[in-house]
């Protein structure tokens, strides 16, 4: 009886032994599998993903002139000049994904697209949520001015007397800027674009402060009245930049890298379709 319970005692023992070693063995194994994903993860980010594609996903929203359709349907705009000149430079291809701007990151986080390339702006509260690459494109305030009225204007400290009036945008943000710059001058707020415009162009007001690229279209569409007095510099800079989802560091270096590289294309660019009205052919006949 005793011989019989010391074998059962060995059995057991030899049992527990191969279990211990079979756990330790898939233990093991399932450290080997996480950390050839852990590697694999490392080496490849989304930017090898679309390589590996051949395709770059971009969402964008659908703002003239950012990006909007031309009369042939076709879409044209900065934001797909840049679009196509990065995914050239990476030997891709490039698809664009229109959205909704109001929900446009939770598509990016979704998956939808790779990339957010629509002149989004930087703020913290965006920031908690998704990764910004460094400023490629800047937006502001600029003014024109009614050259029949103050011919020769260089300056905003020319505008802030008394005696000049300034059409602005009730509520909005250039009233608060002409409060800042042209503390003297007086107001004059509109519902609306076209009322602001109507009011200098009739010779009510003086100047209109605005965000671009509105007051530059202005003086490209009105060049006998209207002029930009600093030259089509803005007096205020809000920076935007792409946009990619947290926790892929080594595309934000090759997005940071790219926009370094083309500043001067940029700025040409920049200066093309928010400068000017040259593509204005481009525009779907009303």
């Amino acid at each position: 009886m005793r011989r019989e319970t010391s074998l059962f005692k060995v059995l057991m023992a030899l049992v527990l032994i191969v279990g211990m070693v079979g756990l330790l063995t898939t233990c093991a194994q399932a450290a080997k599998e996480e950390a050839a994903k852990s590697e694999k993860a490392a080496t490849y980010g989304l930017i090898d993903d679309i390589l590996r594609r051949g395709v770059m996903k971009v969402g964008l929203g659908v703002f003239i002139p950012w990006s909007f359709k031309d009369k042939d349907g076709n879409l044209v705009g900065f934001e797909v000049d840049v679009a196509s000149k990065l995914a050239e430079d990476m030997g891709i291809k490039v698809e664009f994904v229109p959205t909704e701007w109001s929900g446009i990151i939770p598509a990016l986080l979704t998956g939808k697209f790779d990339v957010i390339i629509g002149g989004m702006g930087i703020t913290t509260e965006r920031a908690l949520k998704i990764n910004y690459s460094i400023p490629y494109e800047w937006s502001g305030m600029d003014v024109v001015v009614n050259k029949n009225m103050l011919p020769g204007i260089t300056s905003l400290e020319e505008l802030n007397r008394e005696d000049v009036i300034i059409a602005v945008r009730m509520g909005a943000t250039p009233v608060a800027a002409a409060k800042k710059f042209t503390p003297k001058a007086q107001l004059h707020q509109f519902e609306g674009n076209p009322e602001m415009l109507q009011d200098v162009l009739n010779e009510n007001a003086h100047a209109i402060f605005s965000t671009s690229p509105k007051p530059a279209h202005w003086a490209a569409d009105y060049p006998d009245v209207l002029y930009q007095p600093l030259g089509g510099e803005l007096f205020t800079k809000e920076p935007a930049s792409f946009v990619v989802r947290k926790g892929d560091p080594d595309t934000l270096f090759f997005f940071n890298a790219w926009i370094t590289n083309n500043k001067d294309w940029l700025k040409d660019k920049e200066h093309y379709w928010y400068g000017t009205k040259d593509w204005a052919h481009l525009l779907p006949k009303e």
